[in-house]
C-alpha cells in the first residue's frame, strides 16, 4: 500500500515575510487605492486567501507595511559616536540585499493620499522622532532631519537614479565617505 506524499507545509513566517515584501514593492510603485490583495497574492506567490489569513484585509495589511518601527530598530542599531556610517551601511546593505531601501518608502507617500499621511506620520515617529530623542545639544530635531535627508539622499541616487558609480562602490567605501556627513549632524 503505497500513501499520497504528504503536501509540502508553508513556512508561516517566510509567507508573511513574502507577502509584506510584495506589498511594499507595490506601495512603491502604485497608489494605496490602485492596489489589490490579489495583486499582492501574485506578487508573493500565494493566493488572496492566505493574504487575508495572515493580515485580515488590505487596509491591515497596509497598516503593516507602513510602519517603520522594525526598519527603524536595524537603522538605529549602533552606538551614537558611530551611528553615521552605520545608517549609511544599513541604506545600502537594504537596497543591494533587500531590492529597496524599506526607509524610501516615504519618498512614495504623495502617492498614497490619506494614507500618505499615515506613512509620514510613521516616519516621523518612528525614525525621525526616535532618532532625535537619541541625540544630544541643540537643535535635536532638526539635525535628526537633516541626517535622515542625508540618508534618503543617498538610497534615491543607489536604488532609484541607480548610479553607477555608486552602485559600483561596496558599502563600506560608501559608508567610509558619506558616513562622516551624515554624523555632522548626530553630533552638536
Amino acid at each position: 500500500m503505497t500513501t499520497a506524499p504528504t503536501p509540502a507545509r508553508r513556512d508561516a513566517e517566510a509567507t508573511k515575510a513574502a507577502i509584506l515584501k510584495a506589498a511594499r514593492h507595490l506601495l512603491a510603485r502604485h497608489a494605496h487605492a490602485d492596489i489589490t490583495l490579489k495583486a499582492v497574492a501574485e506578487r508573493a506567490g500565494v493566493s488572496p486567501p492566505l493574504v487575508v489569513k495572515y493580515f485580515g484585509n488590505k487596509d491591515a495589511l497596509f497598516a503593516r507595511v507602513m510602519s517603520f518601527d522594525t526598519d527603524a530598530d536595524d537603522l538605529l542599531d549602533a552606538p551614537l559616536d558611530g551611528l553615521g556610517r552605520h545608517m549609511v551601511r544599513h541604506v545600502l546593505a537594504s537596497q543591494r540585499d533587500r531590492g529597496a531601501d524599506p526607509l524610501l518608502r516615504i519618498a512614495f507617500a504623495p502617492l498614497h493620499g490619506d494614507h500618505g499621511d499615515i506613512l509620514r506620520a510613521n516616519f516621523r515617529a518612528q525614525v525621525t522622532d526616535r532618532l532625535a530623542a537619541r541625540l544630544t545639544g541643540p537643535d535635536a530635531g532638526l539635525r535628526a532631519e537633516l541626517a535622515v535627508a542625508a540618508l534618503i539622499g543617498v538610497g534615491v541616487m543607489y536604488g532609484i537614479a541607480r548610479g553607477p558609480h555608486l552602485r559600483a562602490s561596496g558599502p563600506d567605501e560608501v559608508a567610509d565617505r558619506y558616513g562622516p556627513l551624515v554624523q555632522a549632524q548626530l553630533t552638536p
